[in-house]
């Protein structure tokens, strides 16, 4: 299947080289650009892509908010997936923009296969988070959330139907381990993982194990540092 790529930034130097990259791979398609947020959301309405490369600052209605509105509509896109484009790995946007709901986020200059890559992780419906990334950026931009702490009634309500086995997997994906590296650490297979996974998602009402990282965090299962 071809996956369809929608580029939102408002450098065309930007738009037009992440185009030429990824229309040079057999199995993904540019199928449209814009040049702000607010176009980014209108063309996701009209062309339905699998993935929207985000960049954050822009005119008119920055990323984070066109993240936002994206998401918002998931009923009206058929699922799309944002990923974020920064310049630096550790923007002070980028926590926002995950609890957005973006899927991960992408260096801008990242190599054509990282590119690529990124793309294909994204729209298979998993978070573009290496670990040591996610380590990173989780406890370092937790810090800066602006929601106050859950309240206990509201973390029993969300996430009380979790078995023990599925926190504590919840807790190692917040601490940025793989798949793998949870079924070491339990000593289970890893298939088993994939679908504790699965179930902490969907009990929690989740996209993907980014935001369930977030989750976790806001929650204080997992505290920084």
């Amino acid at each position: 299947m071809t996956i369809k790529v929608l580029i939102a930034d408002d450098q065309m130097m930007v738009r037009e080289g992440f185009s030429v990259l990824l229309n040079a791979m057999p199995d993904i398609e540019v199928i449209g650009e814009a040049v702000n947020g607010r176009e980014a959301v209108e063309r996701v309405r009209e062309l339905a892509p699998d993935v929207v490369l985000m960049d954050i600052r822009m005119p008119e209605l920055n990323g984070i908010e066109a993240t936002r509105e994206i998401i918002a509509s998931e009923g009206d896109t058929d699922g799309c997936k944002v990923l974020v484009l920064t310049t630096f790995d550790l923007d002070e946007y980028v926590y926002q923009a995950l609890r957005a709901g973006a899927s991960g986020f992408l260096l801008k200059d990242a190599s054509a296969r990282q590119l690529a890559d990124g793309v294909r992780v994204v729209a298979s419906g998993e978070a573009l988070l290496a670990p040591t990334v996610t380590r990173r950026l989780i406890t370092e931009f937790s810090k800066l959330a602006e929601t106050p702490r859950l309240s206990s009634t509201v973390q029993a309500q969300q996430y009380g139907e979790l078995t023990e086995r599925e926190t504590e997997v919840l807790v190692l994906i917040a601490q940025g381990l793989s798949n793998a590296e949870i079924a070491s650490r339990l000593v289970v297979a890893e298939s088993t993982i994939k679908t504790h996974v699965s179930r902490v998602l969907v009990k929690l009402g989740l996209r993907d194990r980014t935001q369930a990282a977030v989750f976790a965090y806001e929650a204080r299962l997992v505290t920084p540092g």
